[in-house]
């Protein structure tokens, strides 16, 4: 059934990326818009002959109008439903849905599961809702229910975590707190990854609580680290130093400049070895490079994001390098060194020229190994390739 929401016109010819299904509509391509929209409203997009188009949530800014359906008709619940059952079904060939060893992943990615402004992460039976845009904030009821209907045999609460990243758009949001809790839900004590335990704090740890993306390149940081002395900076809780230990490292640093980020490894570390050659140092990671005279087997530089605009990329850059010159000193002969950027406005041949000019000033020869990107439940669709935001090289130092 078609419904007659608010109606946007395209300027002739500026129609062909919302036919080619990319979800994102600028300010320029538009030739009408009604008065009175409200952020986050829902509206009709139509070409310039009067033919519909899409239909999205409005923003006022760059990015005018963010499609999430492409077919004419009442965006309700059922639509929710239809929406987050393919996420579902996609998650269940990538055998995660039941799977005993691992039981965090992501169920909906943005744009890359046709959700644009919204993430939701499964941590065990609770899912963590959170919202980037008016439109997804607005329907996060809905899409509540649509969790329940969908997942009743996983899921037995739904948590908003949407006040911090709405108020950076902006918006007034309300406080976080559980949209749906079953009478019978048990929050549980601390979730599996690939068979290593992790106590998360959705409530107030970073993010959702946890960095699901980087599960593939931990295991892989596994594979490498038998009988190496290794060093995880930016180490948050301790993803990489524990699946450094898992796989049997002679040693393994974790650094990073908050304290209660390392109150968080302590705490994972305790969860999964009753003794393990394992420091922590809640120190910034430049002072502790310049204070430490220890050169490592391997490295890991995983820093949060340095540019989250284009007008950033330009310092952005610097810091990147300055890092990974760091780093790549930091290497012993045939050492290893796993290099990230989660900069969305960061691509991969400029991150790839910045650790150029980072072996160039380190003055140390460099392979790259493997070229890294997040994991299958962070898809990325073909008709948005920007949603390909995390990259990483592994490197070998000579």
């Amino acid at each position: 059934m078609s419904h007659s929401y608010p109606i946007i016109t395209l300027k002739a010819g500026k129609e062909k990326t919302v036919l080619n299904k990319h979800p994102w509509v600028f300010s320029g391509a538009i030739a009408k818009e009604p008065s009175h929209l409200k952020e986050g409203d829902i509206v009709g997009l139509h070409s310039s002959n009067g033919n519909y188009l899409a239909t999205g949530h409005f923003h006022k800014g760059t990015i005018t109008v963010r499609c999430f359906d492409y077919a004419n008709r009442t965006i309700d619940v059922s639509v929710w439903e239809e929406k987050i059952s393919s996420a579902i079904n996609y998650r269940k060939s990538l055998l995660l849905v039941d799977s005993v060893a691992t039981n965090a992943f992501r169920l909906i990615h943005a744009e890359g599961d046709g959700f644009p402004g919204l993430v939701i992460d499964v941590y065990g039976n609770t899912a963590i809702v959170q919202c980037y845009t008016m439109g997804m904030y607005q329907a996060r009821h809905e899409i509540t229910l649509a969790i329940q209907n969908c997942f009743p045999e996983k899921i037995t609460a739904v948590y908003d975590k949407s006040a911090e990243t709405m108020a950076k758009q902006g918006a007034v949001a309300g406080v976080d707190g559980f949209l749906w809790e079953h009478e019978n839900h048990i929050t549980d004590e601390y979730v599996v990854e690939n068979g290593i335990k992790f106590s998360i704090d959705f409530i107030n740890g970073q993010k959702t609580g946890f960095f699901i993306d980087q599960r593939d390149n931990r295991t892989l940081v596994k594979h490498y680290s038998k009988g190496k002395s290794v060093l995880n900076t930016f180490c948050y809780t301790g993803g990489f130093s524990l699946y450094a230990l898992e796989g049997e490292a002679s040693k393994v640093h974790s650094v990073d400049s908050s304290k209660k980020a390392i109150e968080g490894v302590e705490r994972n570390m305790n969860l999964n070895f009753t003794e393990s050659n394992h420091e922590s140092y809640a120190e910034d990671v430049m002072t502790f490079f310049r204070k430490t005279d220890e050169n490592y087997d391997l490295i890991i530089l995983d820093p949060p994001a340095y540019a989250k605009h284009l007008s950033q990329v330009k310092n952005a850059m610097v810091g990147y390098r300055n890092l990974n010159t760091e780093g790549i000193k930091r290497i012993k002969p045939g050492g290893i060194l796993f290099t990230f950027s989660c900069s969305q406005a960061v691509d991969k041949e400029l991150f790839r020229k910045v650790i150029f000019q980072s072996a160039v000033q380190a003055g140390r020869n460099v392979r790259i190994m493997h070229q890294l990107t997040q994991p299958a439940d962070h898809p990325v669709s073909i008709y948005h390739p920007e949603a390909e935001y995390l990259k990483g090289l592994v490197l070998f130092v000579e």
